[in-house]
């Protein structure tokens, strides 16, 4: 069985793709590698080196070989940069995506599994919390724009035209692999600059709310949706907030850090508290997070630590 992997090179697309190849899919991986990394490749899937909003060749992709399965990770990833640069993530993000879909019909995918936020999608005038995929999205970036227009995209191609599809919400994935060193992604980008012995930023107060849930527990949730959860939305997260603040100090204790954080101004776009309910999860995919947030951290920080050895 073929399955197609978009940003397959990258931080959650590379740990998707060790695990369905360990579980014997044949992967091909379509990464531009803007972000992910060469190393990150699992050296029995194929690789091209395209971006999704080549529509020449992803025609040629997919014609050569009929994946049955897309998993759709492949983003412009970073708050701060659609804030700053929105046309340039539209362009990744909704006119990428349309292209996969479009090949996706035309070339019959059994089933399409779009990696979207739990993070920026809720927006800031959420009342519950832990919030449950009820909740009307209401996202205040252009990076949560466009991964709801996704959304709203895949309700009209399963409406039009029968395919299939599972939305997963994540909430703030953390893990090896994570890029320490983009504008998003704060556990990496803490704990590389703690091994270091450098200055660690904290935008705002550091009083900032978000639900971290460990990149295994997140392909887990991917190859659920293989097979269940058919044309539905989950949030996919731990149901536990964590300050800023908090994380510092948690990753100021596993990696023996001496310094206090440097106070910088907030960042546009971030919203102030993001807590994922992941109850339609469990009841529908039988998921749940294994991992908590102490075991995930100090797994992550021995990553980065053999890293920079």
């Amino acid at each position: 069985m073929n399955v197609l992997v978009t940003g397959g090179a990258g931080f959650i697309g590379s740990h998707v793709v060790d695990k369905l190849i360990e579980n014997g899919c044949g992967v091909i991986v379509v990464d531009n590698l803007s972000s992910g990394r060469v190393e990150n490749l699992n050296r029995n899937a194929l690789f091209y080196e395209q971006s999704i909003e080549d529509e020449e060749m992803m025609e040629r992709i997919f014609s050569l070989h009929r994946p049955e399965y897309v998993f759709h990770l492949a983003a412009q990833a970073s708050v701060a940069i659609s804030v700053r640069e929105p046309a340039r993530d539209a362009k990744t993000n909704i006119i990428g995506s349309l292209v996969l879909l479009e090949k996706s019909i035309k070339h019959g995918v059994k089933k399409f599994i779009f990696s979207s936020t739990g993070g920026a999608i809720y927006g800031e005038n959420v009342k519950v919390f832990p919030t449950p995929e009820t909740e009307t999205p209401h996202p205040i970036s252009p990076y949560g724009i466009a991964k709801y227009s996704i959304e709203m995209y895949l309700e009209f191609f399963a409406r039009e035209y029968g395919l299939k599809y599972t939305v997963l919400r994540y909430s703030n994935v953390y893990g090896p692999r994570q890029d320490p060193y983009g504008e998003a992604g704060v556990v990496a980008i803490f704990t590389e600059r703690m091994l270091r012995g450098e200055e660690v930023h904290i935008f705002g107060d550091g009083e900032y709310v978000r639900d971290y849930v460990y990149v295994e527990d997140v392909v887990r949730a991917n190859l659920l949706a293989m097979e269940k959860g058919d044309n539905e939305v989950f949030n996919i997260g731990t149901g536990r907030g964590t300050t800023v603040n908090q994380l510092f100090k948690l990753l100021k204790e596993i990696t023996g850090y001496d310094k206090e954080p440097v106070y910088k101004p907030p960042r546009k776009g971030d919203v102030r508290k993001s807590i994922l309910d992941y109850t339609k999860a469990k009841e529908k995919l039988g998921w749940e997070p294994k991992v908590s947030l102490e075991e995930g951290l100090k797994l992550t920080v021995e990553y980065f630590r053999k890293t920079l050895e």
